[in-house]
């Protein structure tokens, strides 16, 4: 991934979801890609692992409905051979680390990273 790429990403990845547009966001991800967060053990339940884009939607519309507010501000993007982490801040102010893992254009693996205490479901997603 090269970072001109990686820019274009982040932009759309970030007026996706400051839109709440979820389809948009989908838009970037394989039918079976897999998402791991804390945050998706604390609002579903379970390991915190979402297998496949149906269910990913059903989490992120889960999310969008509990966290009407949610807005997420750039902080910082770093390119990977095939991966991309993108660092922001949520609308309380926490720094959340997203890093997603590509096969091509599209998105096979995703992760949630938070520090501690902003690891929950009214503070991030």
């Amino acid at each position: 991934m090269d970072h001109v790429t990686a820019r274009v990403f982040v932009d759309s990845w970030l007026t996706a979801w400051n839109a709440h547009d979820v389809d948009a966001v989908l838009a970037h991800f394989t039918d079976g890609v897999t998402f791991r967060s804390p945050v998706a053990a604390q609002l579903l339940g379970g390991d915190g692992v979402i297998r496949g884009k149906v269910a990913l939607r059903a989490y992120w519309q889960e999310g969008l409905r509990r966290i009407p507010d949610l807005r997420f501000e750039l902080v910082g993007s770093y390119v990977g051979v095939d991966c991309l982490v993108i660092n922001y801040r949520n609308q309380k102010g926490g720094l959340v680390n997203e890093v997603l893992v590509f096969d091509g254009p599209l998105v096979v693996a995703g992760y949630g990273t938070y520090l501690g205490e902003d690891a929950n479901p009214a503070g991030a997603r």
